[in-house]
């Protein structure tokens, strides 16, 4: 099917223009977005991607998110997208700007685009070359500044990968280029902590969540506990990694820099709690802490 495009409370059609060339969002990537997977006919965990959204925008200055607006328009996308969608993508920018990097004084653009990509089936991941900066003004938030993540995907591409996973500037594992990273090791199951730079993934923290809940022995590692020498161990066969998105679910790697490793019991049970989950909870309200 054709992509479903809702902008500024208007479906509009799949190449209809919406945006001016002087958006900001357009020349200086000012701006955040989400990425919602759809599951059995629904956007899944959209509460808690709101409520990221609305983090992402305090931590960019940019306007508080109308949240009502984005769910009339995710409502409109699902409606005209019959049933077909998987994958919703909300971006907000802070509007028309200046030639410059500063602002101006516009309203944000609001766009729900939806699409029927198959989710990814497995993850061959590569190790990547680069480090992700932990220090970084927009570390941890979904910005529409996203030219370092595609320069990654397209290397692991380039190694026949699908995923790139990175250390941050102190060399602890942190992140791939478009998920969250845990390890299984030493009978128990460790992600790294927010403060390596990694983003607060909505799959990660239900699964943290949940696992916890089920008794499944998982946690958040200290800071520094986890060198991105780590996935050596995967390598060898000693430990296990999966990673997590909104369109992977909790997916095990499979591959890693073009080996085929072995698939960890504990993760595979926490990815089969993921599913079932997810399939009863559709839209788990979010937590009132932070998920480390």
């Amino acid at each position: 099917m054709k992509n479903v495009v809702w902008a500024n409370g208007v479906l509009r059609t799949e190449n209809e223009p919406v945006i001016t060339a002087f958006n900001h969002g357009f020349t200086v990537g000012d701006g955040i977005f989400e990425t919602i997977g759809v599951r059995n006919g629904r956007p899944f965990a959209l509460s808690r991607h709101l409520a990221r959204l609305q983090y992402s925008a305090e931590r960019m200055g940019m306007r508080v998110i109308d949240k009502a607006q984005i769910h009339d328009g995710v409502a409109a996308v699902m409606s005209e997208g019959s049933g077909q969608l998987t994958r919703l993508r909300v971006t907000v920018t802070s509007g028309p700007g200046p030639m410059g990097t500063l602002r101006g004084t516009a309203d944000p653009t609001v766009v729900v685009v939806g699409g029927d990509p198959p989710p990814p089936r497995t993850c061959h991941a590569v190790r990547a070359p680069w480090k992700r900066n932990e220090r970084s003004a927009i570390t941890g938030i979904k910005t529409t500044s996203y030219a370092e993540n595609v320069v990654l995907a397209t290397y692991a591409d380039s190694k026949g990968a699908d995923e790139a996973i990175l250390s941050n500037t102190h060399g602890h594992l942190c992140e791939g280029t478009s998920t969250n990273i845990f390890m299984e090791m030493g009978g128990e199951i460790v992600t790294p902590p927010l403060a390596s730079g990694c983003l607060p993934g909505i799959v990660r923290g239900l699964a943290l969540e949940w696992g916890a809940r089920a008794g499944i022995p998982v946690r958040v590692a200290a800071p520094g506990e986890l060198a991105m020498a780590v996935l050596d161990e995967v390598a060898s066969g000693v430990a296990f990694a999966a990673v997590t998105s909104a369109v992977r679910g909790v997916q095990m790697i499979s591959k890693l820099d073009g080996a085929p490793v072995l698939t960890g019991p504990m993760l595979k049970a926490l990815s089969e709690l993921f599913e079932s989950n997810a399939a009863v909870d559709p839209d788990p309200a979010p937590p009132r802490g932070n998920s480390g």
